[in-house]
């Protein structure tokens, strides 16, 4: 009904009460069928009187009526029945199945202090000194030739393995120590918190000295370069002139990649598991809205929080998102299902499946864990690890890993899905690496399958980390061919 017919009807109908009737208030009509059939916004609108809309007389603006087409039913929930708009969302975490041990690292490692200008990789930056965390576990042999370097993945410490100084359980545990994947009685184990981290390495979170305030986002951008080179401080430090092996994980593996890049006459050998030679857009993608969710939160304050309030709600949502990353759909399917977390209780906009519930948990426990700075910047330089970059291509880029390697993948991993790990392999022997073993393993963990199977990627790095290469048909001096039995064909 257009506007000016129905400013018409009702002066019509006004004139039809007397002035009596008006001054008595609200009174009900029963309205001609062509008027009740109206359009249905005048159905919708609400009214401060027990009838519900009114229409305000000009003399007596304390006097209302009620327009005849909108009568409402003696029992609304004939027409509506909605629910509450409260969200309390308690709900039942079901955390059956293995979990990685991240914790919050505070003490118990290492500092190395590096007092000397460090330059960085990119926008010609610079830091006035840097502190590098660091454990260690075994003993280094008396000609310094059995130190193992564990690189770290995003968001692990230098906390690789429980000692003395922190028993608590260590992210690589069951992996390091005397007769495990990484034998301590063998070897003499360095594990370095990376560059921009915030558990004891310089990074956002860390004191500018010339400034006595935190970084924050005035730190520089930085690399995989970076923290590399920060690294081989600390083996300068230590007296370690060349590394027995690098095994790394993830961010890790590129650790591992370009340590030998960088530095080929230190390096003996290395492990890459997870990793890629070049971060892929799906990958860039992923950690882009993670980076998103944590700049969109308004306590972020442009990175400008220490000394505000905490932006948890875009760390959670951030870490929510990774853990779809980390872990595969047929673990869902198998852990999880369709279960819900409580079936008789109705459906709402809060978790119904206890597959919510688990990300619900990882996203709250791991919150306030990391700083959310750190991941920012950490998660940058991980989009930004090309190993082909300066060079004509990919495979010259990898044409300066010389040393032996093993490259382990996983059929299940998202986030670094098998093909990279292939891709790897096969370009490192093509740019004339002949000392390559690529593993393909089948594990329901994803990508989180370097931190739980013991079995799998545990057997595999013993065993690359132990042989006696040069038995095997490898000359670590003039590099000769790898034996057959130990290769993977393309």
């Amino acid at each position: 009904m257009k506007k000016r017919s129905f400013s018409i009807l009702c002066s019509t109908l006004l004139k039809n009460f007397s002035q009596e009737e008006l001054q008595n208030g609200c009174r009900r009509i029963v309205a001609p069928d062509f008027v009740k059939r109206g359009t249905n916004s005048f159905h919708t609108q609400a009214s401060p009187c027990s009838q519900p809309a009114v229409l305000y007389q000009k003399e007596q603006r304390s006097q209302v009526c009620q327009l005849p087409q909108l009568e409402v039913p003696d029992n609304p929930e004939e027409l509506f029945r909605g629910m509450s708009t409260d969200f309390p969302c308690l709900t039942k975490n079901k955390m059956n199945g293995p979990e990685p041990e991240y914790d919050k690292i505070i003490s118990g490692y290492k500092i190395f202090h590096y007092q000397h200008p460090f330059e960085m990789k990119y926008n010609k930056a610079r830091l006035p000194g840097i502190d590098v965390a660091y454990e260690t576990w075994g003993k280094l042999n008396e000609s310094k030739s059995n130190a193992v370097m564990i690189q770290a993945g995003l968001s692990a410490s230098s906390h690789a393995k429980s000692h003395r100084k922190n028993l608590r359980p260590g992210w690589w545990e069951k992996f390091v120590g005397p007769g495990c994947a990484v034998d301590t009685n063998e070897f003499f184990v360095i594990c370095p918190n990376n560059l921009g981290s915030c558990y004891g390495t310089t990074g956002p979170s860390s004191i500018n000295p010339l400034t006595g305030k935190q970084y924050a986002t005035t730190f520089p951008l930085i690399s995989v370069d970076d923290m590399v080179k920060a690294n081989f401080l600390l083996l300068d430090e230590l007296g370690i002139d060349k590394l027995h092996a690098c095994v790394g994980s993830s961010l890790g593996g590129m650790l591992s990649l370009m340590a030998t890049a960088e530095y080929p006459e230190r390096v003996g050998r290395i492990i890459s598991i997870s990793s890629c030679a070049q971060s892929h857009p799906s990958s860039i993608a992923m950690r882009y809205l993670q980076r998103k969710t944590i700049m969109s939160d308004p306590n972020w304050n442009k990175g400008h929080y220490y000394d505000g309030t905490y932006p948890k709600m875009g760390m959670k949502l951030a870490r929510e998102i990774a853990t779809l990353t980390y872990r595969s759909g047929p673990e869902w399917d198998e852990r999880f299902s369709r279960q819900r977390i409580d079936p008789k209780s109705p459906n709402t906009l809060c978790p119904t499946f206890t597959i919510e519930s688990y990300l619900e948990y990882q996203g709250e426990s791991f919150s306030t864990k990391y700083d959310p700075n750190s991941l920012l910047y950490i998660s940058k330089a991980m989009d930004l690890f090309d190993m082909g970059e300066g060079y004509s291509s990919l495979k010259e880029g990898l044409s300066r890993v010389k040393c032996p390697v093993m490259v382990i993948g996983v059929q299940t991993d998202i986030l670094f899905p098998i093909w990279q790990q292939r891709t790897l392999a096969k370009l490192l022997q093509e740019s004339g690496n002949n000392g390559v073993t690529f593993y393909e393993l089948n594990s329901l963990y994803g990508h989180d399958t370097f931190l739980l199977d013991i079995n799998g990627v545990g057997a595999a790095v013993k065993g690359f980390l132990e042989t006696n290469l040069k038995s095997l048909g490898i000359d670590l001096v003039n590099r000769g061919n790898f034996h057959d039995k130990e290769r993977v064909l393309f």
